[in-house]
């Protein structure tokens, strides 16, 4: 008899602080077959902490069609998947949307994809930013080049909240673009969320863009960029 497909969870991990992880994650971590990880190295980390030994695998951006093909003849033998991202809940701006979109698409209706809720960096700053989330627009991370101006004019005509994720070494130069095109609008910076040097920074982006400008040690993190029209 031929064994059911099994089921693939996306499974929701701390975003920092490694406490940050559900009971029902964890215990689905200990039960599948074989976790999915963005980085292997990463993902043992929390394992360990909570003495998790299931078997890892690597999945990511740069996964093969060859590598994938195998994840998904593992459903169709019956295995249960947990995919897991580096920090917070897959498939959010991240490549995991692609195993999702594939298990879908082989397997229909007869696969069941479980998600495991928890840490989201994008719904812990609003839930701390003081700025109204009852409606707003989630941009991911922002191109590097091509389409970045566009993009930020865009933002400058909104009448909607924008959030977005922006790295170490482009979070000047982003705030130096709303100071331009959105010079009037409120910013706030959660830079760090979770972590032992957790920050909120608010103020226009002019404002927030001297703060980082002076205070050089903060601009080192992981940041979450929430825009709000004037």
């Amino acid at each position: 008899m031929q064994k059911d497909i099994g089921t693939l969870y996306i499974v929701a991990t701390p975003i920092g602080n490694l406490e940050d992880i559900t009971f029902r994650a964890i215990r689905i971590l200990r039960e599948v077959d074989t976790i999915l990880c963005e980085d292997t190295r990463t993902t043992k980390v929390l394992l360990n902490k909570y003495d998790i030994h299931t078997k890892t695998m690597s999945y990511n951006a740069h996964t093969t069609e060859g590598k994938e093909s195998v994840i998904i003849r593992m459903l169709s033998e019956g295995k249960d998947l947990a995919l897991v991202s580096d920090a917070g809940t897959p498939c959010i701006s991240d490549p995991g949307v692609m195993l999702v979109a594939n298990a879908k698409k082989e397997f229909g209706s007869d696969i069941s994809i479980v998600p495991i809720p928890g840490p989201s960096a994008l719904v812990s700053a609003l839930s701390a930013s003081g700025v109204s989330s009852a409606e707003f627009v989630f941009l991911g991370f922002l191109p590097h080049k091509k389409g970045r101006e566009t993009l930020f004019k865009e933002i400058a005509n909104s009448k909607r909240v924008m959030v977005f994720y922006e790295s170490t070494h482009r979070i000047l130069k982003t705030l130096a673009s709303l100071s331009e095109y959105a010079p009037n609008f409120k910013v706030v910076i959660g830079r760090e969320i979770t972590k032992q040097f957790e920050q909120f920074v608010e103020g226009t982006p002019s404002e927030v863009l001297e703060y980082f400008t002076v205070n050089k040690d903060k601009q080192r993190g992981e940041f979450v960029v929430i825009v709000e029209p004037k």
